[in-house]
Parts: structure tokens; C-alpha cells; sequence
């Protein structure tokens, strides 16, 4: 084969691989400007790099954000009222998202704050935390039909949960990364105010250790898909899938029911997750 007609195989290859990330991203309602198509997010299972951050800007006091906020991969870290990186409850974020906002191209050093709060649907694209704090992102939205989207990107070193998921809506996580964390998504067991909460998280990455990939409370009404979960540095597989909880209003621990799929709470096969 000449030179030139390699080169137009590779390119019909890389051709083929953005079209089907793309298919997958709107087959999750994942559409337009959410969807990137960088080597960086092309798929977590292509074992994606993390970013080099292109320099870096202390953060005394939350930058809100309404439309569209591209940091080109400037590495944002608090300092200041935002210096703090524990998991005290009632930080402040380093970005606050207006409802349809979206932040993309950001990484989040350390001290992390809060992270990203979002106060209605919001789209998180490409976004990278080294060392979350109290969360790296809480989704706030009040409307049943509020959609939040986080498109790519990855977090590590969150002790507890990364993705806190507070609000009502559905939240739709897709080629995402997360190392030696808590759990990556939790639907809030123990908010005053509680409401049925829809997950779709596909095509993720986790590196062990992980407690669980989701939480759910069952008797709200929560439900969570998963397909193409991949877990590393798990061949015990010690990492939870879907645990489901009894959630409460009253600020009490809720009560673990039980893990794995189920039909109704936890849809997914067992085929959906692999270890290694």
C-alpha cells in the first residue's frame, strides 16, 4: 500500500470514529455545541489523555456564567473565600452556571472549592478536575424538565461523590473519566426537598479504587441506565454499580437497599460492566 493510500485509510477510520461518537452523544439527546469531537473526549475508552492545562488563573470570587464560557484550558483554582479543598458543606463554587449555560474547555485545580454549581439545565464540556473537593459538580434545577449534560472530560481524588446530583430533571454523563473517587454520581439521599431523578451515564472510565458508580433512592422514583462502564485496577471487582438507598427529607443518613441491576431502579445488564 503507497503512503497516500494509507493515509486515506487512517482518515476514514478517524472519519468513521467521530461519526459514531457523535450518533451515540445524540442518541442521548446530547446535540450541537455539546458535542466535541476533540481527541480529548472522542471516547473515554480510547483511553483518552488528561490535558495539559494552557496556563492558569486564581479564582477569589465564583464567575458566573450565562451562554457559553470557553476557557480554553486554562487551569482555574480558587484562592481567597475559595481556597478551601475539604469537604465541608456550603462552599462556594469556583463557576456558577445561569439555567442553559454552558462551560467548556476548563480544567479545575487545586483548592478545587466547590467546583461548578449548576442552577438549572447546563451543559459541562470537557471539563477537568485534578483533585475535587467538597464536589466537583452539583446540579440545583428545579424543573422536572431541566436536562444537565456533562460531554467528556474527568475528575480525580473526589473522597466522597463527584457528580452530586441535588435538583430534580435528568442528567446525562457520557465519555467521562474518574480516578480514585467516593462515587461518581449521587442522587442527594437527604435534601429537604426530594423529587424523582433520572441518569444516563455511558461510555465512562473508572479507575479503582471507586466505592460505587450511582446512587439512587429507589423510593423516590429514581432511576439509573448504564452502558459501557468500564472499570480498571478492579480484577475483584470490589466497585459497586447502582446502589439503591432509601432516601429521606430530614438531613438523616439514608438507608442502603441493595446493588446491582434490577429492571426498575438500576437498568442495566451485566454485560454493560466490564473490570480489569
Amino acid at each position: 500500500m503507497t503512503a497516500r493510500a494509507e493515509q486515506r485509510v487512517r482518515h476514514r477510520r478517524r472519519l468513521t470514529k467521530r461519526r459514531a461518537v457523535i450518533a451515540g452523544a445524540a442518541a442521548l439527546g446530547v446535540t450541537g455545541a455539546a458535542i466535541v469531537t476533540s481527541t480529548l473526549v472522542s471516547s473515554a475508552g480510547a483511553a483518552a489523555s488528561w490535558p495539559t492545562a494552557k496556563g492558569s488563573k486564581a479564582v477569589s470570587s465564583t464567575i458566573k456564567v450565562s451562554g457559553t464560557y470557553d476557557g480554553k484550558l486554562k487551569k482555574f483554582y480558587g484562592s481567597g473565600a475559595l481556597g478551601g479543598s475539604g469537604q465541608e458543606e456550603g462552599q462556594d463554587p469556583v463557576f456558577e452556571l445561569a439555567d442553559g449555560a454552558v462551560l467548556k474547555n476548563v480544567v479545575i485545580g487545586t483548592p478545587g472549592a466547590d467546583g461548578v454549581h449548576c442552577k438549572g439545565g447546563c451543559t459541562l464540556q470537557n471539563v477537568w478536575w485534578l483533585d475535587v473537593g467538597e464536589d466537583a459538580a452539583s446540579f440545583k434545577g428545579k424543573s422536572s424538565s431541566a436536562v444537565y449534560k456533562v460531554v467528556g472530560g474527568g475528575a480525580k481524588n473526589g473522597s466522597d461523590k463527584v457528580l452530586q446530583f441535588n435538583g430534580a430533571g435528568k442528567l446525562v454523563v457520557t465519555g467521562f473519566q474518574v480516578h480514585n473517587s467516593g462515587k461518581l454520581v449521587r442522587s442527594c439521599g437527604n435534601c429537604k426537598t426530594q423529587v424523582k431523578r433520572t441518569i444516563v451515564l455511558t461510555d465512562i472510565d473508572v479507575t479503582a479504587p471507586l466505592k460505587a458508580v450511582v446512587g439512587v433512592n429507589a423510593n423516590y422514583g429514581d432511576t439509573a441506565t448504564l452502558s459501557k462502564i468500564r472499570i480498571h485496577g478492579d480484577p475483584k471487582k470490589k466497585t459497586k454499580t447502582c446502589v439503591r438507598f432509601k432516601g429521606n427529607n430530614t438531613g438523616k443518613e439514608p438507608t442502603e437497599l441493595g446493588t446491582g441491576p434490577d429492571a426498575k431502579t438500576c437498568k442495566f445488564k451485566t454485560s454493560d460492566i466490564t473490570y480489569d
